[in-house]
């Protein structure tokens, strides 16, 4: 079967009140994109990316005013997708929630969340991830509370032939440091969220353990926005959030080769999963910042990876419909595993 993450630009923008897709001449998100071009890059990508489950980052809002189960299935019927199931877990109030989208006929997908309840007092054993976690982030002998702005994806999935796995999907994202002046102020700042997020990344790989203690099998997908010399901070903590997530160095440790390829070279020529345009300086910038990362009994059935980056991918580049449509539709591409589950 063939598993994919994919983080849609702005995917909320495309759908009205009623959670209909909206393809007209308006402006989506997207920079320079209207919503008519984008969803119908969107329905070229997942057409040709086929899979039987895509974990999508930055889905369409739940809100008062807007489902995001009913708005993917929507576009899954405007564009006959056999993927035409959703299912999502906890809401958050970014307008960006992390939902699966799957075909029934191969796989059932169930939210089915771990760990204790809490309150504001939070927790330490890996709370449930709605919850607060409870961790002493600065070594100052005093216990921070964190909570994720997006709750992780937890899922108990089955394919048809009866072979059970978990699914987490993620978005971890350190917040950039909104309202500080100075440099002082922006270095602090951006240490603090910096360290919430390494603290997020802690406990999902505490959940993560606590399936693999259990024989489960596992596989973590989304956007970690994080990695190897990602940015001037990453020396102050030692380790990044996805080294953390792959739990390296504990024994049990979860696989993605491009990740792995990042991490084992001192200057690396690392391949890229999104394209920003910096306005400033009036270029891209490309980075590694979607996974998915599988448990060691998975990998034993031996997956193929793919980035469907059209400049970097000759078989994305060798159609130009597929070409054109991976650069309208979002500012990261598709990540795809093929496992014979």
């Amino acid at each position: 079967m063939r598993i994919a993450t994919y983080n849609v630009e702005w995917f909320a923008n495309l759908f009205d009140e009623n959670s209909k897709l909206v393809a007209d001449g308006a402006w989506s998100g997207r920079r320079d994109v209207t919503r008519a071009q984008q969803a119908e890059a969107l329905g070229i990508v997942f057409t040709a990316l086929n899979a039987d489950a895509i974990m999508i980052i930055e889905a369409p809002d739940q809100s008062p005013s807007q489902s995001t189960v009913a708005a993917l299935e929507d576009f899954a019927a405007a564009f006959d997708l056999r993927t035409n199931r959703a299912v999502m877990g906890f809401a958050n109030d970014t307008q960006q929630e992390i939902a699966l989208l799957y075909d029934p006929e191969v796989v059932s997908a169930r939210h089915d969340p771990q760990g204790d309840e809490t309150g504001k007092k939070g927790g330490v054993d890996a709370p449930r991830f709605d919850g607060v976690f409870r961790i002493d982030l600065d070594i100052d002998a005093h216990e921070d509370l964190v909570q994720f702005s997006k709750p992780p994806l937890e899922l108990a999935m089955e394919t048809r032939t009866g072979v059970a796995f978990r699914m987490i999907g993620a978005h971890l994202k350190s917040k950039a440091p909104h309202g500080a002046r100075g440099r002082d102020a922006i270095m602090r700042l951006s240490i603090a969220n910096r360290r919430k997020q390494l603290a997020q990344a802690i406990w999902l790989r505490a959940r993560v353990q606590a399936h693999l203690d259990q024989g489960t099998p596992v596989i973590v997908l989304g956007d970690l926005n994080d990695g190897p010399g990602l940015d001037e901070y990453e020396g102050l903590f030692g380790r990044s959030s996805v080294e953390i997530v792959m739990g390296e160095g504990n024994g049990n440790p979860l696989f993605d080769p491009h990740a792995q390829r990042a991490l084992g070279q001192r200057i690396p020529a690392l391949p890229t999963t999104s394209r920003f345009f910096i306005k400033d300086e009036g270029r891209y910038l490309q980075a590694l910042l979607d996974y998915i990362m599988v448990s060691q009994d998975l990998r034993q059935k031996r997956p193929v990876w793919r980035i469907w980056h059209p400049l970097d991918d000759p078989a994305c580049w060798a159609v130009e419909e597929l070409r054109d449509a991976l650069l309208i539709a979002s500012d990261h591409f598709p990540v795809t595993l093929d496992i014979d589950l």
